[in-house]
């Protein structure tokens, strides 16, 4: 339904919200602690669980007080039964980098969501 589509777009919102403002304990409440990922700053490997992305909370995001605005491109969701759904879209990050020059970086990013409560 287009409801739980806005659902997921809002949730996905609020996740990279927290990643953007380094807020690691939101981050944690919203992501299961077994969870996989392919990072770049993995290169290409797959990680699992929390402590990898931790260090970057901890020691990148937590130090950059320059602001950061995240837009959500092309959302693509796929809702699975009642309570998990696929968000495949593009992000599309503003910045200002360490010499002050404002920056745009993109990726592309696919999440699985899956209601716990």
């Amino acid at each position: 339904s287009t409801v739980r589509k806005q659902e997921i777009i809002k949730v996905t919102e609020q996740l990279i919200e927290a990643i953007s403002n380094g807020d690691f304990e939101s981050y944690t409440k919203m992501c299961d602690p077994g969870m996989t990922a392919f990072e770049p700053e993995a290169l290409g490997n797959l990680v699992e669980g929390l402590d990898f992305h931790r260090f970057y909370f901890e020691n990148l995001w937590s130090r950059n007080s320059k602001p950061v605005h995240t837009t959500i491109l092309n959302p693509h969701i796929h809702l699975m039964g009642d309570e998990s759904a696929c968000i495949a879209y593009i992000r599309i990050t503003q910045y200002v980098d360490a010499g002050g020059i404002p920056r745009t970086a993109q990726s592309e990013e696919t999440r699985i969501w899956h209601r716990l409560n």
